[in-house]
């Protein structure tokens, strides 16, 4: 156990050295924002993409096969607001990509339902989703778990996270972002926090250290984001969604303590101290965990089991471009706005 809790506290993992402590050119001290942390990690995707059967497995800096969910430390070095966030959905698209949290090293995938890749509705004025979306590692809404703020217990995932910057990022891209506020969802009776965040590399994000920078930056955009999460299932013949606090950004200290409390239920997680239900919680750096593996076990899982060659790019057939195209050229009108 006292080596989970070392490992929690800095990064470090199996071994005589960490495969994710920072290494910092020139000397620079660890206190100083690092500035890069996508080349510690890099992707690797199976199976043609735009179809159910593709997957974007990670591995670290030395080449091995690691869990975005598990593996990625949620802090960066030991500055107070800096974390490292997977990004799942590029801005401005429509296909909902989302950690595999019940297959082996949690491989970014399309998310399916009924048989068919999911697409989320543009609703006027909107386009896709109008943030970065992903997820923070380390963190777990405990579905059997109720909330104190919400009364609601968790959804069962990563928390999420909508990245404000002005770049528009990749799939698999892991950022390091300062969090700014949260937004509490309450999706079919389910907690569903929505953390808003700076990308650090972001030419502005020196601007933004709280959620009113967000409201005096850049007007409007958190009322679009209400607005958005409002409606966006609407069109697949839902009702609204609701929310706690009614509708309120709370604050980055607020963000702060809900990320501490999924990142307590994600070490309950790990440490199989909680029933996780269907989650896989397979890992190769959290050496005193149960779900532990050797790389050469990490590799296996991958080889065998994503039904995927390596690097199998080929074209996409013309009925999955048809549907692609129809669902993210489609413009709902609700009469919402505004």
């Amino acid at each position: 156990m006292r080596a989970l809790r070392l490992w929690l506290r800095t990064g470090w993992g199996c071994g005589a050295g960490s495969l994710f402590a920072p290494r910092f050119p020139g000397g620079v001290k660890a206190g100083a924002w690092p500035r890069r942390a996508m080349a510690a990690y890099r992707t690797e995707g199976r199976g043609q993409p735009h179809s159910p059967g593709y997957r974007l497995f990670f591995k670290n800096e030395a080449g091995h096969y690691i869990s975005p969910f598990h593996d990625i430390p949620l802090r960066v070095d030991s500055i107070e607001n800096l974390f490292n966030m997977v990004v799942e959905i590029p801005r401005w698209t429509n296909a909902k990509m989302e950690i595999a949290t019940q297959e082996p090293l949690n491989p970014i995938k399309p998310d399916i339902k009924d048989g068919k890749l999911r697409y989320v509705a543009n609703i006027f004025p909107h386009k896709g989703y109008i943030w970065n979306y992903g997820a923070l590692p380390q963190t777990w809404e405990d579905p059997h778990r109720k909330d104190k703020n919400t009364d609601c217990c968790g959804d069962d995932d990563p928390i999420d996270v909508c990245e404000i910057g002005s770049k528009v990022l990749s799939c698999g891209e892991v950022i390091r972002v300062k969090i700014l506020g949260v937004l509490a969802l309450i999706d079919q009776g389910e907690t569903d926090w929505k953390l808003i965040a700076i990308n650090v590399n972001d030419p502005e994000a020196s601007k933004f250290h709280d959620i009113d920078d967000v409201k005096k930056y850049k007007p409007g955009y958190l009322e679009a984001t209400l607005n958005w999460f409002q409606l966006y299932k609407v069109p697949e013949g839902k009702p609204e969604n609701q929310f706690a606090f009614n509708g309120e950004f709370k604050s980055k200290a607020f963000a702060l303590e809900i990320i501490k409390s999924t990142h307590e239920c994600w070490k309950a997680l790990l440490m199989k101290k909680c029933d996780g239900g269907a989650i896989n919680c397979t890992n190769v750096q959290v050496c005193d965990s149960p779900f532990h593996c050797t790389q050469e076990e990490a590799r296996s899982f991958v080889e065998s089991g994503c039904g995927g060659e390596l690097n199998e790019i080929t074209q996409v057939s013309s009925s999955l471009n048809k549907e692609s195209n129809e669902e993210e050229q489609a413009w709902h009108f609700l009469g919402k706005w505004g």
